[in-house]
């Protein structure tokens, strides 16, 4: 679709350059003239050239290795370009343009010192394809001169090149200079959150710690499941002997302490001894013996010491110890071994509760280790990170303070300029100016094209009013413009082109219009129609004139009636007299036998009516009952009737007698018509409801249409096309 576009755009613009080639011609030599005229007053200009190469690195700095980054030839651009191209704008900069122009002190033609502008004019700055050379060039009309500004500007880019780069260098030296104490100081700041940190969370190794934790916490839980076995183990035994002594284990403490203690076990005895004499002496004697209530006074006062020494040796636990005070041996070492188990129960709880708070210690230290793991890394990296800052500042200070001791330029002077013999050829400037002069040209071309708004081809023609082409006639001589009115483009004797030259491509271009006609007619059957035009000029009444001829060669009854009450021409394409004609006919002052005449000698079912006396208000007499009857009466008389009708943008004329014809047929000609007055004719026709038929492009001129196949194709195949046109 787009190449599509682009050859109908090419054939627009050559259409252009064909139908304008005589003023396209006119106007190039006009400007080439123009612009070659100052070429032959001025002076001949001399153009000197030097030569500088440049390095992509420094040399010197390649052998030491210290600043090989200086000076070196790189684009900052994305897209790569070229650096030797910076390198010319330098050269073309202002600085060293003005430090030129000082140094030499050149002037102008006027005596007054040269600006920067005019000297940048002068001078090419370019690169040597595949090189790393630039050509430095400068026209003057002064041969000296030139090579004077070549080898100066050269000098001062090759001094300012050098600057430049120490300039860079020590403001490089400074700036680190002023980084490495701020460097220095991140540094120890960095290193001291370190120790901070190591000291407040007691590091050492954290890696290693947590190695050892984790074995700490197995054997732990070792321990504390053995403990808690023994603990088990100690448990079941003292239930065993408190169900064999029948006591729990703080009677089985306090009979331990009674029986272990030697002062209750005395009195124990003592009593036991009062207690058996007490009752050896109450088989001999009475309770109220004196002897018997001594004893027994004697008795409970042992009893009261027993009871205080078993307080003093278990406490306030005696309750139950005052049966029991005398166990046998067997008791007693049972009594010892529940002491025992109990007292290593205790020493078990005590230690398995030991086991689990240190087993949560270092459960708790290994859960924070990641964490403290985390900001250690943290830490490490940030001193790190201040340390390669530090160290590599430290060594950039040393590079930059080498460079800049050693910095070279990396451009040196390839070759000076030497003093021109010949002056420049002004062959260029004779291409420039024509290359300039076809531009302006079209340029104006172009304008007058667009500001131009005739239609000019038949494409244009059924873009612009949209109705079905049935024919395109092409022109058949030169055109001869008047000064006068609306007169006719042609001359009227050498219109009737199918009676004159019935072989003519013209002729058979009517022959097609007429079958298109008849394909138009093949429901209902088309026997009056009218022909009219936009404006005067597009050669309505030829048409009309030359379809009654194509029309009566099919042995079919025509009549041409010329229904143009303001400017009648059949009866000069004729050449008859318009004494009695429609005009007459309507308001009754000649018959219609009398008014039409015939025109042909060979063939006699051609009749015309011509217009008549001009009436001084041709709407009224076309307009009226009488043109209806007539129009009703030459459709019953004729086989075909054709009214050539006034142009609609002249009178409505063409509007009224439509309305009472078959169809309208609406004629167009390329470079008379405009597209306004064309759109105002078709408004006309469609909102007065004529059913219009379709357009004729007449006049066409094969030199100005990109389709040659409108004019030479045969009838049958024409036929084709329309009939394809309209089923669409």
């Amino acid at each position: 679709m787009e190449t599509q576009n682009e050859v109908l755009s090419f054939d627009t613009y050559w259409q252009v350059l064909k139908r304008r080639w005589l003023g396209i011609c006119g106007m190039f030599l006009a400007f080439f003239l123009i612009s070659t005229l100052p070429l032959s007053l001025k002076k001949p200009d001399y153009l000197a050239e030097g030569k500088l190469l440049f390095e992509k690195t420094n040399k010197i700095s390649s052998l030491t290795g210290v600043g090989t980054e200086l000076g070196k030839l790189e684009s900052v651009a994305q897209d790569q370009s070229n650096p030797l191209n910076t390198e010319a704008e330098v050269i073309r900069s202002l600085p060293v343009v003005q430090k030129t122009i000082d140094r030499l002190q050149l002037k102008d033609d006027k005596g007054l010192p040269l600006t920067p502008k005019k000297f940048i004019e002068k001078l090419t700055v370019k690169d040597i394809e595949k090189t790393d050379i630039l050509q430095v060039s400068y026209k003057d009309m002064n041969p000296e001169t030139a090579a004077h500004v070549v080898n100066t500007l050269m000098a001062v880019y090759l001094e300012h090149n050098v600057s430049s780069q120490r300039t860079e260098t020590a403001a490089a030296r400074k700036f680190i200079e002023k980084q490495v104490p701020k460097a220095e100081s991140i540094v120890r700041i960095a290193e001291a959150q370190l120790a901070e940190f190591k000291e407040k969370n007691k590091v050492v190794a954290l890696q290693e710690e947590a190695t050892r934790s984790l074995e700490v916490l197995a054997e732990l839980q070792k321990q504390i499941s053995q403990t808690k076995s023994q603990m088990a183990n100690t448990n079941s035994q003292s239930q065993e002997i408190r169900k064999q002594l029948g006591m729990n284990s703080q009677h089985a403490i306090a009979m331990t302490s009674v029986n272990q203690s030697t002062g209750v076990q005395d009195i124990l005895k003592e009593v036991q001894q009062g207690e058996s004499q007490l009752a050896a002496r109450r088989t001999v004697l009475h309770d109220t013996h004196p002897e018997i209530i001594n004893l027994e006074n004697k008795l409970e006062a042992l009893k009261k010491i027993l009871q205080q020494r078993v307080k003093q040796a278990v406490g306030n636990n005696n309750t139950d110890v005052k049966d029991k005070l005398q166990a046998g041996a067997l008791q007693q070492q049972l009594t010892a071994e529940l002491v025992r188990l109990e007292s290593t129960r205790l020493g078990l709880i005590s230690q398995a509760d030991a086991l689990s708070n240190l087993q949560f210690e270092y459960r708790q230290r290994l859960n924070t280790l990641p964490r403290l793991e985390q900001q250690q890394r943290q830490l490490e990296r940030k001193v790190q990170a201040a340390q390669s800052t530090y160290s590599l500042l430290l060594q950039k200070l040393q590079e930059s303070r080498i460079a800049e001791s050693q910095t070279v330029g990396n451009a040196s002077q390839l070759a000076k300029a030497q003093v021109p013999d010949e002056p420049l050829s002004s062959s260029w400037m004779t291409v420039s100016a024509g290359l300039l002069s076809i531009l302006a040209t079209l340029v104006i071309i172009f304008i007058l094209e667009a500001k131009d708004k005739s239609i000019k081809t038949v494409d244009e023609a059924k873009e612009l009013i949209g109705f079905t082409l049935l024919g395109v006639i092409p022109s058949f001589g030169k055109s001869k413009k008047y000064t006068r009115g609306y007169e006719e483009l042609e001359l009227y004797r050498s219109r009737l082109i199918v009676r004159d030259t019935p072989r003519s491509p013209i002729s058979e271009a009517y022959r097609m219009l007429r079958a298109n006609l008849k394909f138009m007619s093949a429901d209902k059957e088309l026997k009056v129609i009218v022909i009219t035009s936009s404006v005067p000029g597009e050669g309505k009444s030829t048409v009309a004139a030359n379809l009654a001829l194509a029309m009566a060669q099919m042995e079919r009854k025509v009549l041409l009636v010329d229904g143009d009450l303001h400017r009648p021409v059949q009866h000069k394409i004729w050449d008859l007299t318009n004494t009695q004609g429609l005009s007459n006919v309507i308001v009754g002052q000649a018959e219609i036998k009398t008014a039409i005449n015939k025109v042909m000698d060979n063939m006699d079912n051609l009749d015309v009516l011509t217009a008549g006396v001009v009436p001084p208000s041709p709407a009224s007499l076309l307009d009226s009952k009488r043109m209806a009857s007539l129009m009703q009466s030459f459709a019953v008389n004729y086989d075909f009737v054709i009214i050539d009708a006034p142009s609609l943008n002249v009178a409505a004329d063409a509007a009224t007698l439509g309305q009472m014809a078959d169809g309208v047929l609406f004629v167009v000609r390329p470079g008379v018509v405009d597209s306004v007055h064309a759109a105002i004719a078709c408004d006309i026709l469609e909102k007065s409801g004529q059913n219009v038929l379709g357009q004729v492009v007449n006049a066409v001129i094969p030199q100005n249409e990109s389709h040659s196949y409108y004019y030479f194709t045969k009838e049958s195949d024409f036929q084709e096309s329309f009939v394809a046109t309209t089923r669409k």
